[in-house]
């Protein structure tokens, strides 16, 4: 800034008595100064907001899911064959296979619908950081044929389970039977509960071996 561009700014800023400059516009020249400042202030502190915001959504929602999710219509035949294509993409980290339905959770006389995600522990870790997230148990708990089941902790605060209780899993795919369509549950225990700080996951989301 040139001494001409501070001598005219000083000039309507620095007004004194007597010396023949108008006051009141010294007076209108420091309130629009102050608006000005407030005005990016205020700016500058919302997108900070926004921008903390959507760094900790996105991290929490990462937490639980991929980057991206290669689904089948209505079903992927075969899984393997679609992991070694992702693979061969050299900006692919890692891949893991999934399966996902809706199911009601029983424990006691408690009931809850939830999300039942069944994955692979030894591969998940490298999609997702849940493992990162566990309050108790850990995926690697998650054997196949053993029917453990991993808890969001908001969702075993409502069952009212721990570690070690049983819960019982319903889903809506029925069997077929002489006395009619009759709903296929299993008792699962529980290995482990996590908390990612998402409510929607918390409370509606649990884990399995994907054989189970």
């Amino acid at each position: 800034m040139s001494p001409y561009e501070i001598a005219v700014g000083l000039r309507y800023t620095r007004a004194r008595r007597g010396s023949g400059r108008n006051s009141f516009i010294s007076f209108i020249a420091l309130t629009s100064m102050a608006g000005i400042a407030l005005g990016v202030a205020a700016l500058i502190v919302v997108l900070s907001v926004m921008n903390g915001f959507q760094d900790e959504l996105r991290t929490r929602i990462l937490s639980v899911a991929s980057h991206i999710e290669i689904r089948g219509l209505p079903t992927l035949d075969d899984e393997a064959a679609v992991a070694a294509v992702a693979r061969a993409n050299p900006r692919v980290k890692a891949t893991a296979p999934y399966v996902l339905g809706q199911a009601m959770l029983s424990a006691g006389e408690v009931n809850r619908g939830a999300l039942i995600r069944g994955i692979d522990p030894a591969q998940e870790d490298g999609v997702a950081d849940i493992g990162r997230h566990m309050r108790g148990g850990a995926l690697s708990d998650l054997k196949p044929g053993e029917f453990g089941i991993v808890l969001g902790g908001e969702l075993a605060r409502a069952l009212g389970t721990r570690m070690g209780d049983s819960v019982v899993v319903i889903t809506p795919q029925g069997s077929v039977t002489a006395a009619g369509t009759l709903p296929r549950l299993k008792s699962f225990k529980v290995v482990g509960v996590f908390e990612v700080g998402m409510y929607e996951f918390d409370s509606g989301l649990a884990l399995v071996a994907i054989e189970d």
